[in-house]
C-alpha cells in the first residue's frame, strides 16, 4: 500500500507513473525468444526416452498398451459421461510345483503337487478394470499330482470354477462430467464379484466372496491426516472359520482406517446371518501399525486385537473368543537383513468372519511355522488354529546377490491353555533363489518335537513360474 509522504502526495503517483513506462518498453528489451516462445526452460513437445531403464518382463499375452511399459499412449474414446477409456488386456499368473513330506508324529504323507493361478485382467483406465481368475489343477482339496505314501495313487481333480471374476472402479472418474471441478465430492470407489477380501491383516476375514464393496477414500477429518470408509455386502461362496462353504450365510462389514502422523489405526465389525446349523455371529477387530524409536533403533509394530460371538449356540463354524496379535521387526544396525517376533494369545475359540480353503486358520500370520502354503496336504509345522493357546516366533531373514536370493530363519513355540497339554516347538527354515525375470526356487524344512507327540519334520522343494 502506497502511504501519503510527508512532502506531498505526489510520490505514489510519480512512482506507479515510472513502474507503467517500464512496462510499456520491457518488451524490447527482452531476447528475441520471449515472443516465440523458445526459452531453454520450455518443455519440447517431442516424447524423449528415458536413457536407462530397467528391463520388463512382458506377461504372457499383452494386447493394447504394454503393462508398465513406455512409449505413446493409445488414444482410446470417451463415454457419454466424460470418462476416456483405454482397453488393454493381460494374461498373467503363477504355477507352482512341489516335492515334499511331512510328519507331525502322528500322520505321515509324501507327494507330487502342483497348482496353477492365471488371470485376464482387461484394464480399462487407471481405476476401472475387469479381472478374472481360474485355478484349474485343484480343487482346494486335492491337487494335481502323485501320492507316494501312505498310498500311492495319481490325483486329477481339477476345478474349472471361476475363483475371481469382478469390476473395479470410481464413479468420479466414470462420470467427470458430473463435476469438473471436483467439488462435489464424488469420488466413491466401488468393486462387485466375486473378490478376495482381507480385514485385519487376514486375521479377522480372508476369503474370496462374491461382494460389492464400496468405498470413501481420503476423507479428512480435524483429527486425521486420512480416513477411510468401506462397506461390504456379501452373498455367496462364503467359507466359514472351518474353510468349509457355508450357502446360507450372508455378510455384513464396516471397515475403517484412520492415519495419525504416529499410527495408523483398522477398526473393523462384521456380522454374519446365516442358519441355526452353521451359526450367525458378530465379529470385530482392532489394529494399530506404527514405527517407534528403540534405542536409537527404529521399530517397526503392529498390535491386534479380534474377537467373535456367536449369536446363538456355538457351532464349528463359529464360537466364542478374542485372540491378541503382535508383530515387532527391525533391521539390526549396518546392514538390511530383517529381525521380527511374532507373538499371539487366543482365548476360548475365537473364529474369524469368512476364511477361504486354502487359507489354513488365523495364525498364519505368525510366520513360516505357521502359515498355510495353500499347495498340496503340507501342513504348518506349527499349525494356525487359534483356540486356547498362545505363543509366538522369532525369525531372521538376510539377503544375499542383490535380494535375489534370501534365508529366513525361525524358531517357534505354541502352548495350550486348555489344559490338553498339545505344546510343540519347531525350528524351520526357507531359502528362496530368484532364477532369471520368471522363476523362483524354494526350499522349506522344519523340525519338532512335544511332550506328548513323537518327533516332526517336514522339507519341500518348490519351482514357482511367474508369467
Amino acid at each position: 500500500m502506497c502511504r501519503k509522504p510527508s512532502w506531498g502526495g505526489r510520490g505514489c503517483w510519480r512512482a506507479s507513473s515510472a513502474v507503467l513506462i517500464a512496462l510499456l518498453f520491457v518488451g524490447d528489451l527482452l531476447p528475441a525468444w520471449a515472443d516465440e516462445s523458445e526459452s531453454p526452460s520450455r518443455l519440447s513437445d517431442k516424447p524423449t526416452p528415458l536413457d536407462k531403464t530397467l528391463e520388463r518382463p512382458k506377461p504372457l499375452v499383452e494386447l493394447g498398451v504394454p503393462f508398465l511399459g513406455t512409449g505413446k499412449l493409445q488414444e482410446g474414446f470417451t463415454l457419454p459421461g466424460g470418462a476416456v477409456w483405454q482397453p488393454s488386456f493381460v494374461l498373467f499368473g503363477t504355477y507352482r510345483t512341489a516335492v515334499q513330506t511331512f510328519d507331525d508324529g502322528k500322520t505321515r504323507f509324501s507327494e507330487w503337487a502342483n497348482r496353477l493361478d492365471i488371470f485376464g485382467n482387461i484394464q480399462l483406465s487407471g481405476t476401472e478394470r475387469i479381472l478374472i481368475g481360474l485355478r484349474p489343477l485343484d480343487n482346494h482339496r486335492q491337487y494335481f499330482g502323485y501320492e507316494f505314501e501312505p498310498q500311492k495313487r495319481f490325483n486329477d481333480n481339477g476345478d474349472g470354477s471361476v475363483e475371481m471374476l469382478f469390476f473395479e472402479g470410481e464413479f468420479g472418474e466414470i462420470f467427470p462430467n458430473l463435476d469438473l471441478y471436483d467439488r462435489r465430492s464424488l469420488d466413491y470407489g466401488f468393486s462387485v464379484g466375486r473378490q478376495p477380501l482381507l480385514l485385519q491383516d487376514g486375521l479377522l476375514l480372508n476369503d474370496r466372496i462374491d461382494s460389492l464393496g464400496i468405498v470413501r477414500n481420503s476423507l479428512h477429518t480435524p483429527w486425521t491426516s486420512g480416513w477411510r470408509v468401506d462397506f461390504l455386502y456379501g452373498w455367496n461362496y462364503i467359507h466359514r472359520n472351518n474353510n468349509e462353504r457355508d450357502n446360507s450365510a450372508q455378510l455384513f462389514a464396516l471397515s475403517t482406517s484412520a492415519d495419525w502422523y504416529w499410527t495408523t489405526v483398522d477398526l473393523d465389525a462384521v456380522y454374519l446371518d446365516a442358519k441355526k446349523k452353521t451359526g450367525s455371529a458378530v465379529y470385530g477387530g482392532l489394529g494399530a501399525t506404527q514405527r517407534v524409536n528403540l534405542l536409537g533403533r527404529t521399530l517397526n509394530s503392529t498390535f491386534r486385537v479380534v474377537g467373535s460371538q456367536a449369536l446363538d449356540q456355538e457351532t464349528p463354524e463359529t464360537g466364542d473368543g478374542v485372540l491378541f496379535f503382535t508383530e515387532l521387526g527391525l533391521t539390526p544396525h549396518g546392514g538390511l537383513n530383517w529381525l521380527y517376533l511374532n507373538a499371539f494369545w487366543g482365548i476360548e475359540r475365537f473364529s474369524s468372519a469368512a476364511r477361504a480353503p486354502d487359507a489354513g486358520g488365523p495364525l498364519g500370520r505368525v510366520g513360516v511355522l505357521f502359515e498355510a502354503l495353500g499347495l498340496g496336504r503340507y501342513q504348518a509345522a506349527l499349525g494356525n488354529g487359534a483356540d486356547d493357546s498362545a505363543g509366538g516366533a522369532l525369525g531372521y531373514q538376510m539377503f544375499f546377490d542383490q535380494f535375489r536370493r534370501q534365508l529366513t530363519l525361525k524358531v517357534g513355540n505354541r502352548k495350550n491353555t486348555n489344559g490338553t497339554r498339545q505344546d510343540r516347538v519347531a525350528f524351520g527354515g526357507r531359502l528362496e533363489q530368484a532364477i532369471g525375470h520368471h522363476f523362483i526356487l524354494r526350499f522349506d524344512s522344519f523340525i519338532s518335537a512335544g511332550p506328548h507327540r513323537g518327533p516332526g519334520y517336514g522339507g519341500r522343494t518348490e519351482l514357482m513360474a511367474k508369467f
